[in-house]
């Protein structure tokens, strides 16, 4: 059995473990169990099922565990599929968190997710006047505890994006920093509508009347949709600044070029001089003038190097060398 806790808890304090083979009996309002299991099979999940009353629809998509975060409401019970998501390289991986939720009992079931939920059990423990809010409260810390694993992404991609927008200033783009763009251009992509959905879904928990939800427990829900929010702007900010990359990226290689085309053109410009000179004097010729001046040689070299160093000079001050 891929039980990871299943705890008794009375007016927010623990009781203790329960047995997966019978269901305790929760008669007050404060009184719930929350079991939490990690990748387990359809039998074992079932088993659960068949104690707990859990739908066999919500069942099936919880064993699967390929949806999109949604809320499906059964009878007096939810049933709520949240995407985790974790940077691994430059790609973005998901898992699924899916929730059932009842007067008395929730169960969460994990796939793909690299981040346990020990830490907040524990943290939630630590503060029994929360706990003992009941099943929407944990709902709502779990989901929480989904979507602050968000931004930590977006911070690490924009770094990445950062890095490589610094070096076009230095550089041209290399075939690896275009493909990493390309990359995380994908995943952002794919990581705002995951995000988009995740919103509606809170959403409908804030604005909407729903079994197990109290009133009194909708602000922190609205509290976690404010995050999804910033994540999704951050997201969209990203993106921009990704096709921003691209576009000075492109201006500053078309600029450079044309720096390098400037400076050919001018030392072609300075290099014909001599060598239209110099070609005169190959044509052969036996009887020219300037041949018997005393030192017409040392004259023309002269000329050759001031009518250079006056090009040279020219394209200095055009700035194209």
């Amino acid at each position: 059995m891929t039980v990871v806790a299943a705890n008794l808890y009375r007016a927010g304090q623990r009781v203790g473990p329960v047995s997966i083979d019978a269901m305790p009996e929760c008669h007050g309002d404060d009184e719930f169990v929350w079991i939490g299991l990690y990748e387990p099979d359809e039998s074992e999940l079932r088993a659960i099922a068949e104690r707990y009353g859990l739908h066999p629809l919500a069942v099936e998509d919880a064993v699967n565990a390929k949806q999109l975060p949604k809320l499906d409401i059964y009878g007096d019970q939810l049933f709520v599929v949240a995407r985790t998501a974790h940077l691994d390289g430059d790609h973005i991986r998901y898992g699924e968190t899916a929730i059932f939720v009842g007067k008395h009992h929730i169960v969460t079931v994990r796939h793909g997710s690299a981040r346990a939920h020990n830490a907040l059990r524990a943290e939630l423990e630590a503060s029994p006047a929360l706990l003992a809010r009941g099943t929407d409260y944990v709902l709502h810390a779990i989901l929480d505890f989904v979507v602050d694993g968000y931004q930590p992404i977006i911070d690490q991609i924009e770094e990445c994006v950062l890095e490589i927008e610094q070096s076009t200033l230095d550089s041209f783009l290399s075939r690896e920093q275009i493909a990493r763009l390309f990359t995380f251009r994908r995943q952002l992509i794919r990581f705002q509508r995951v995000a988009i959905t995740m919103g509606e879904l809170v959403g409908k928990l804030v604005n909407l009347d729903i079994p197990c939800i109290d009133r009194d427990i909708r602000p922190y829900f609205k509290d976690v949709l404010d995050h999804l929010r910033r994540t999704e702007s951050t997201t969209g900010t990203l993106r921009e600044v990704l096709g921003q990359v691209f576009e000075v990226s492109n201006l500053l290689e078309q600029q450079r070029q044309g720096a390098i085309t400037r400076q050919l053109a001018a030392w072609a410009a300075i290099l014909a001089v001599p060598t239209a000179i110099a070609g005169i004097y190959g044509m052969n010729f036996e009887y020219m003038p300037e041949l018997k001046v005393p030192g017409a040689y040392f004259i023309v070299l002269g000329v050759i190097a001031t009518l250079c160093g006056i090009l040279y000079a020219r394209f200095r001050a055009l700035k194209w060398l």
